[in-house]
């Protein structure tokens, strides 16, 4: 009925073809989206939507069995709240709404069966730049008639994920980083300033990466590498001193140092961010990095054993 700000069908990425210049896409809050899919049944990489901020409103069409997890833009169901990180059902007939955020930026919305488009080079997510996967490569539109995947809905309604498993979408986040791959190429005053500084997200942030500004990183030399690939999470900084960091829908190569890279369990909060959100970042090892990731995938494990 209205296509909202920017709604897309995400996956969770096209990999194994950023060396031809395409870029992973995917959702941009990976926890959420098989959060989502886990409360309706399916499997942790089906398909479904990305909202962004407000403004999407869908008519159903045929009984289902849906979650809405991410931040909270304020989802109702023919006018009324509707709750988040639960399994709902809703009636032919029925209206969903994002009315706008309270929390975060991104809501992802599972349908039971996963929404049924064509792969695309192994994925269904949607490469707005590439123009590939979802609908055309393309954001939704009026008038677009969304199809699901057939899946029975019996038993599917009324799971709760717990609290202390729904992230807190909060205005200051911190985010744990490992220092590399070109941190020599700082001045030891440059990594001091990066791990003690708050960064604010500036208007230049979307799901390709977040640009911050604040306190200015200092190289030893130049700012300049011979271009690489640039991994999710990467942390760069130009000759500005400003640091950016890469997302979802990153390009494949860059030619600036790197001075760290997220961890996986941190990636998630990054697609939650907006304009004026401030940033602080932390220092951790691989060996902690490792444990808290083999954590949430035990988790992830025993959730979809038991949903």
């Amino acid at each position: 009925m209205k296509p909202g700000l920017l709604t897309t069908i995400q996956d969770l990425g096209r990999h194994g073809y950023q060396k031809y210049g395409l870029a992973v896409s995917g959702s941009a809050d990976p926890y959420a989206h098989r959060m989502a899919n886990i409360l309706v049944g399916n499997a942790k990489e089906a398909a479904l939507l990305e909202v962004t901020l407000m403004g999407l409103k869908l008519l159903v069409k045929e009984p289902a069995v849906i979650a809405i997890t991410g931040g909270d833009l304020n989802p109702v169901i023919n006018g009324k709240e509707t709750p988040m990180w639960t399994s709902v059902h809703v009636k032919e007939g029925d209206v969903i709404q994002f009315k706008g955020p309270r929390t975060g930026c991104r809501s992802y919305l599972a349908v039971t069966g996963g929404i049924d488009v064509p792969k695309v080079l192994g994925s269904r997510a949607t490469d707005l730049v590439g123009q590939i996967g979802g609908l055309n490569g393309r954001m939704l539109k009026k008038g677009d008639i969304i199809h699901v995947f057939p899946k029975s809905l019996d038993g599917r309604r009324g799971r709760k994920l717990s609290k202390d498993l729904i992230p807190q979408y909060e205005n200051n986040i911190n985010i744990r980083v490992i220092l590399g791959p070109q941190d020599e190429a700082f001045t030891e005053e440059g990594i001091k300033t990066f791990l003690s500084s708050t960064y604010i997200v500036t208007k230049d942030v979307d799901r390709m990466g977040c640009r911050l500004e604040g306190a200015i990183i200092e190289h030893k030399d130049t700012a300049d590498i011979i271009s690489e690939g640039i991994f999710y999470g990467a942390i760069q900084v130009p000759k500005n001193g400003q640091p950016i960091i890469f997302l979802v829908g990153r390009q494949s190569v860059g030619g600036y140092t790197k001075i760290g890279g997220v961890i996986t369990v941190d990636l998630p909060k990054l697609g939650q961010v907006k304009p004026g959100d401030s940033i602080t970042f932390t220092e951790v090892t691989i060996d902690k990095a490792q444990e808290e990731l083999k954590q949430q995938n035990q988790i992830f494990k025993i959730l979809s054993a038991t949903c």
